[in-house]
């Protein structure tokens, strides 16, 4: 990838099934999952966007949206959105971006430089309500994507955001202090905080208590 945790978005405008839109600008003040797909008409990335849309409602209370991509054209995302309608009774609500030209893509690091493979990767790019990029995962166009753990890193680095805390592997559910959240290492706490917060310490450099 070309765009790295901790850079601001690449302004970008382009063409999808909504209108024309430009990135980050017109998604200033709400987060947004930028994902792209290896093609329409496809059966991995038809499970992928019918989970994603079941998620909306999770994501809309987390402040953020969703944009799809892939190197397909707006003709053809409309008919693959018609084909989901009428076969599975779902209805793609989110915006799916027009790259056919390959330009948004190539833009962003989502397909090979030295062009052995056409398709874009199964790339997300987590962007908060100021434009900078908090997280990218890359899958091969062999796995499908888990729409729960996008969810999840939202949650993670919002948590953060507003309490300064750290989650821990498989957060909520992590084997050694279930769903409570660790303070982070560089944080001095005095006796008295460390009472009053109820924070819990297995070593010097791990703490932890309970999610705010």
């Amino acid at each position: 990838m070309k765009l790295l945790i901790g850079d601001y978005f690449t302004e970008i405008q382009a063409d999808t099934t909504h209108g024309n839109i430009t990135l980050p600008d017109d998604y200033l003040g709400n987060w947004f999952v930028l994902f792209s797909h290896p093609a329409d008409f496809t059966p991995v990335c038809t499970t992928e966007f019918v989970g994603f849309q079941k998620r909306t409602d999770e994501f809309t209370a987390l402040g953020t949206k969703l944009i799809g991509l892939s190197v397909d054209s707006v003709e053809d995302h409309h008919q693959w959105v018609q084909w989901i309608h009428d076969n599975l009774r779902v209805d793609i609500e989110f915006p799916i971006i027009d790259d056919k030209e390959r330009k948004v893509a190539t833009a962003l690091g989502m397909l090979r430089e030295d062009a052995m493979d056409t398709e874009t990767a199964r790339s997300v790019i987590i962007v908060d309500d100021l434009g900078q990029v908090r997280t990218i995962l890359e899958y091969p166009k062999e796995v499908g994507r888990n729409m729960d753990e996008v969810v999840r890193v939202v949650k993670a680095l919002q948590l953060f955001d507003t309490q300064q805390v750290n989650t821990p592997a498989n957060w909520p559910h992590n084997e050694l202090i279930g769903d409570k959240v660790i303070v982070p290492p560089s944080r001095k706490v005095t006796d008295e905080e460390a009472e009053a917060e109820g924070i819990a310490s297995l070593a010097s450099w791990f703490r932890y208590k309970a999610q705010p």
